[in-house]
């Protein structure tokens, strides 16, 4: 597709996108407005793309606000207008204008040892939303009630917040419904972050198959191989890592299925233990060295079963093969070229991103009910088998690349999407059958009071993101409406409203 666009169409996208790092200047006027400024204005001289050229130049003789007030009346329906007219010419094009301006202004708050002010903050989820606001427009139809009812179910059913993005035939749609925190009336922000639980393992394990393409791992070379410290069993391979078949135990508690469990570290089922830990930081070798210290959970190959430990020794395999951190990797393979700027692999930082919904979790002492704010919190416990924070639209832009080969080699992404018998996983994602027939390739994740769910067609052509906030326990009290609310959106979405299987 082409972009045509006039003098006055450019002049809106760089008031919008100039204003918006002005709003950034103007909202930390109090301590480093001038810094903020230079900032968020080398991000956008430095743009690229069609959009990106002709927001690279600062609009002359523009009369901006005195106020912040004034100043936001004028720049975030400016936002809104220029993500309008580009997407009805060009999706890519109102994409690459979106992502410039969010670097631009993650760039402009980044200051004051990389965490910005609370004005910062919120006035960066304003230019967000205001990016957000035409998400629907140019063919995607901006009403959806199907998607509405069944976000309406989510929050009926317990849950505190929910944002849904769907990409299909329709174009792109996005929605939420719920509160962003208990007490409040504000809606969960769009596009905010959250923690995206297991999500992060098809992250980790499209980092591995990259390195199988480089030739520097094989998949079905012994990870003894490549982690010789560890003492592993020689018959387990780093393919069996992926998929979740080495047999060796979950250091975050196993479950059998007599209905006994058996505890790891004191992870999510632990109740108020895991309360008063969740700041802890855990290496990855001594995640792992624990597991291995139990019995294994059967002979290597033999059986599937879900182990975080699989995925703390992948990521262990990754920085001794490269050398480099799990974070410097995942920004060279995947961040970087897929311009996701709203994803982020934490390791021991307890902060989140603005915007963000609020997560929660409940326990009970001394015979009450303790609801407690968990959304800071050291996600080292769980490691890569879970540790990430991601927003809808980043893990709408990965699931689409991945699945449409932009990541991996054909041979490799076949691989990964080829399923064991039992639970149907390939190599980092589940492969299901669609409701109405077909396939799609997926993972969800669930991480103390934040969830996300990711889902694609073969190819990339539909998508279904999603981001959850809500009350978490050790009984895991909202899982079975975590599965129905997950197989309504997908019916939905996947399946014109049919049952899935």
């Amino acid at each position: 597709m082409s972009v045509t666009l006039s003098d006055q169409d450019k002049n809106t996208l760089r008031i919008a996108a100039w204003g918006a790092v002005s709003l950034m200047s103007a909202a930390g006027a109090a301590g480093s407005a001038h810094r903020v400024a230079t900032e968020g204005s080398i991000a956008l001289t430095s743009a690229t793309g069609l959009a990106g050229h002709v927001i690279a130049k600062a609009p002359k003789d523009v009369k901006w606000g005195k106020t912040v007030a004034e100043l936001a009346d004028q720049v975030l329906p400016a936002l809104t207008e220029a993500m309008s007219l580009l997407r009805k010419q060009d999706p890519a094009e109102a994409d690459n204008f979106r992502r410039t301006v969010v670097v631009a202004i993650d760039a402009a708050a980044r200051i004051h040892q990389g965490r910005p002010s609370p004005t910062l903050a919120e006035m960066a989820r304003k230019v967000t939303e205001a990016l957000d606001a035409a998400s629907g427009a140019s063919g995607a139809v901006r009403e959806r009630p199907e998607l509405q009812k069944v976000m309406q179910e989510i929050i009926d059913s317990g849950f505190t917040g929910v944002t849904v993005r769907v990409h299909d035939e329709r174009g792109e749609w996005v929605g939420g419904a719920g509160v962003r925190e208990l007490g409040g009336s504000a809606e969960p922000p769009l596009d905010g972050h959250v923690r995206i639980g297991s999500n992060a393992k098809t992250f980790t394990a499209t980092m591995v198959l990259q390195l199988v393409a480089e030739g520097k791992v094989g998949l079905d070379v012994p990870a003894d191989d490549y982690l010789p410290e560890f003492g592993l069993d020689r018959r387990i391979t780093v393919r069996m890592l992926l998929q979740h078949t080495s047999g060796v135990f979950n250091f975050t508690g196993e479950y059998y299925e007599d209905g006994t469990f058996a505890p790891g570290i004191p992870a999510t089922p632990a109740g108020k233990e895991w309360v008063d830990n969740r700041f802890k930081t855990y290496r990855p070798e001594e995640l792992v060295r624990l597991a291995l210290s139990k019995p294994a959970r059967f002979e290597p190959g033999t059986d599937w079963s879900y182990s975080n430990t699989n995925y703390a020794l992948a990521r262990l395999l990754i920085e001794k093969v490269t050398g480099r951190t799990y974070a410097e990797e995942i920004q060279r393979l995947i961040l970087g070229p897929l311009g996701l700027t709203g994803t982020v692999a934490p390791t021991t930082q307890t902060e989140i991103p603005q915007p963000h919904p609020r997560a929660y979790y409940r326990y009970e002492e001394d015979g009450e009910q303790q609801t407690v704010d968990v959304t800071l919190q050291n996600p080292s416990w769980i490691s890569s088998g879970g540790d990430m924070i991601s927003t809808s639209r980043d893990l709408q832009t990965f699931i689409s690349a991945l699945v449409g080969g932009r990541l991996l080699p054909p041979a490799l992404l076949a691989e990964m999407c080829t399923p064991e018998a039992k639970a149907g996983y390939g190599l980092g994602v589940f492969v299901q059958e669609a409701p109405g027939g077909g396939t799609i390739i997926t993972h969800n994740g669930g991480m103390a009071g934040h969830g996300a769910l990711m889902y694609s067609t073969p190819g990339g052509g539909k998508t279904l993101t999603a981001t959850l906030n809500y009350v978490d326990d050790a009984a895991l009290s909202l899982g079975l409406a975590f599965q129905q609310a997950t197989q309504k959106l997908v019916s939905e979405v996947f399946g014109g409203g049919k049952a899935a299987s």
